[in-house]
């Protein structure tokens, strides 16, 4: 099949580690993944919208780190499975800047979220009197409204400015969607202003946040080891260490495919480093969450438990139809003998 048909300005997806011998196996891994992340996050968010219990600050922040991680890997995986099925690797060039926006708000968006999240945990923990002021319904909303448009707007310098480099010769992405690193690989034009422009920029978004999550758990520990309760103490460990293992698969990867120059790894680090990133954490981020939380675990035994009772009740109320029937029945019947 000839893949090389589209207008000139049309991009080649070479697609999910184009050299492994066995692609249908790769693509079904993927479909899985993105089925536990989409059902995962969909249930949480549910969870936390039905549950009065979590209508607080720091179930808030998680409803939206859950929303993120939904749209994030709903902006890779579809197409790339549709290419697939469809056999067809091409990308139009405003489908392509497109797909990079998205991806890059929604990652620059979840940076700062963690960020905020571990500010919460640093409240709840160090500073407990003024929660209610600092972490207010009106302060979660501006956090939120500040996450999503400092990212929107960070993101549209970062996907104009690449998608303006001449390419020359091959248009082919060796990659499964279009990212800032692979688009840049294809240029001939002298990239290296713009790498010290990323390189900032990821200090800004990537080192700094990652700096002051460091910064915010070591006041939480030092505080926590001071407690007395051992029951709170364990109880502040359990909620801090689920946001640590997000964080760590999270900033991992992200900062060494984005504060590293882009000659210095090859294509295929750069898609472990983006599968981790937009496939793997998605799926674990609520697994991590729900399983290592009592106070989600509960609300979702509270809807199965909530659920079951309805259809016990429609079971009862239909059975006291039938009895009270057959009770009528038999009246009815002693009356004419």
């Amino acid at each position: 099949m000839d893949w090389t048909n589209g207008t000139s300005t049309d991009f080649i997806l070479l697609g999910l580690f184009p050299g492994f011998g066995h692609p249908e196996l790769l693509i079904l891994i993927v479909l899985l993944i993105y089925t536990v992340a989409f059902a995962g996050n969909s249930v949480l968010i549910l969870l936390i919208w039905l549950d009065s219990r979590l209508h607080t600050p720091m179930y808030f922040l998680l409803s939206q780190l859950s929303v993120i991680d939904l749209a994030y890997i709903s902006s890779t995986v579809p197409k790339t499975a549709t290419n697939y099925f469809e056999g067809r690797r091409s990308i139009s060039y405003f489908a392509c800047a497109a797909q990079m926006f998205f991806f890059l708000t929604l990652g620059l968006a979840e940076c700062i979220l963690l960020t905020l999240m571990a500010y919460d945990r640093y409240v709840a923990v160090c500073n407990p009197l003024r929660y209610a002021v600092l972490m207010s319904p009106k302060v979660c909303l501006q956090m939120a409204a500040a996450v999503w448009t400092g990212a929107a707007l960070a993101a549209l310098v970062h996907t104009i400015y690449p998608m303006h480099f001449p390419i020359c010769g091959s248009r082919e992405i060796n990659h499964y969607f279009c990212e800032m690193p692979a688009i840049l690989r294809m240029s001939c034009a002298d990239t290296s202003v713009y790498e010290m422009v990323k390189f900032v920029s990821t200090i800004v978004f990537l080192l700094v946040p990652f700096i002051l999550i460091l910064a915010s758990y070591t006041l939480i520990f030092l505080t926590v080891l001071s407690m007395n309760s051992r029951k709170g103490r364990n109880k502040a460990l359990a909620t801090c260490s689920s946001h640590l293992m997000v964080v760590s698969l999270y900033f991992g990867q992200a900062i060494f495919i984005y504060m590293t120059p882009t000659s210095s790894h090859t294509p295929e680090q750069d898609q472990v480093g983006a599968v981790l990133g937009t496939i793997v954490t998605p799926m674990l981020n609520p697994l991590i969450y729900s399983l290592r939380n009592k106070e989600v675990l509960g609300a979702l035994r509270k809807c199965t438990g909530r659920c079951c009772h309805c259809e016990h009740c429609l079971f009862l109320q239909c059975d006291a139809q039938k009895c009270f029937i057959f009770n009528f029945k038999s009246v009815r019947n002693q009356l004419k003998s």
